[in-house]
């Protein structure tokens, strides 16, 4: 009867490691995004972005992102975040990226790296769609899709006028590629 307890928590234990990393998704190219309301999957596509999909693996390895609060948020439009000052006007200490755009379309849930009028100005800043924006199409990098938890995302503050600025802005916990993770 033991034997059998024991397996039985082992093989528990075995399906819990495995649901860890849906299926189709590499791990290595995976962000997991935790919030107060709960964990954000995104799919990195460095097929669309390499530049900036290593960026932002990056900066999350450094734990940059971590604590770092959505200072912009548009109800019906997107959520923007990625600067440490949280005044829209911060980045890492790396330097700015080439834009790596291309045609594929901003939808509910598609990463951009968000930048200046200077397409090659994106360095850590990043937003989260909420909805069809076809008026990005080919104006930003896509850097990454969630898959999974864009309830989340939903819920995060949103800023109070038509400028997105968030009095007492929601953080991003931790962001983390998910490879890394144990």
């Amino acid at each position: 009867m033991r034997h059998v307890l024991t397996f039985a928590l082992a093989l528990f234990a075995f399906a819990g490691i495995a649901q860890a990393a849906p299926a189709g998704l590499d791990p290595e190219n995976t962000l997991i995004m935790e919030l107060k309301t709960g964990k954000v999957t995104i799919k990195l596509r460095p097929d669309l972005a390499p530049q900036h999909v290593e960026r932002v693996k990056k900066l999350a390895r450094e734990g940059f992102y971590n604590g770092v609060p959505f200072h912009r948020v548009i109800a019906g439009f997107m959520a923007q975040t990625g600067d440490p000052t949280g005044t829209g006007q911060g980045g890492s200490k790396y330097p700015d990226l080439k834009a790596e755009f291309t045609p594929t379309p901003f939808e509910r849930g598609t990463i951009g790296a968000a930048r200046t009028s200077n397409p090659d100005s994106a360095n850590s800043q990043f937003f989260i769609c909420f909805t069809h924006t076809p008026h990005l199409n080919g104006q930003y990098t896509v850097w990454g899709q969630v898959v999974d938890g864009m309830t989340h995302i939903d819920q995060v503050k949103k800023g109070a006028d038509g400028s997105g600025s968030v009095a007492k802005p929601d953080k991003i916990i931790k962001l983390s590629v998910m490879a890394d993770m144990k």
